[in-house]
């Protein structure tokens, strides 16, 4: 089983709950394209927050620069080959158990001039969480969202809002949207292992995403 976990922006909160998400399974963790080395990647992020290292496959790219990854790539010389993108294979075979896979930033950035990640996400053919947050602007940015990824034939298995509560604007788009509203993650005070993983259980039903 694989899920996509994508975002309707950067920095909106997808990272936290992938990692949430992947230690609720007992997932697999794949970013298949890291763009900006000098803060961390996000590998290194979800490990921190509680993904046992050994679950985190390598990534299919790495790019020094921090932005879109067509650029990012472009920048550091690198060409990015969209076949490395297959969904990863683990001594042969594919990965065992659930797999959650993070895009990077919103549904239509570009991987390269010829290719988005809502694109890629139709290759794969794997079920999609929309990852929202609850600030103003959030209601487009959403429904823009799942109707790029409805497009292209995605299944949006549903949305995660991450933020202070606002109750009309998540309750809006997820019937305008025609979406599951599967809970929201508040921000926390103390963001470690063991906050993430207690406010993960208390809002969300991990059998949503099974």
């Amino acid at each position: 089983m694989t899920i996509v976990v994508t975002g309707t922006d950067t920095d909106v909160g997808k990272t936290v709950f992938a990692a949430a998400l992947t230690v609720a399974l007992g997932a697999h963790y794949w970013k298949p394209v890291q763009a900006g080395l000098e803060d961390g990647t996000d590998a290194g992020t979800v490990v921190r927050l509680g993904v046992p290292a050994a679950r985190v496959l390598p990534e299919a790219y790495r790019l020094r620069t921090p932005c879109s990854p067509h650029r990012a790539a472009e920048i550091d010389g690198v060409t990015i080959d969209p076949a490395r993108l297959a969904l990863p294979v683990v001594e042969g075979s594919m990965v065992a158990g659930p797999l959650v896979v993070e895009g990077a930033g919103g549904v239509l950035v570009p991987v390269t001039r010829d290719l988005l990640f809502a694109d890629l996400f139709a290759r794969w053919g794997a079920p999609v969480v929309l990852v929202a947050r609850t600030g103003l602007g959030t209601i487009s940015h959403s429904l823009l969202s799942i109707e790029a990824l409805r497009a292209r034939g995605l299944t949006v298995r549903g949305i995660a809002f991450v933020g202070e509560a606002v109750e009309d604007s998540e309750a809006t788009i997820a019937a305008i949207g025609g979406v599951k509203r599967l809970g929201r993650l508040p921000r926390l005070d103390r963001l470690d292992a063991g906050t993430l993983a207690a406010a993960f259980a208390a809002h969300f039903d991990v059998e949503d995403f099974r």
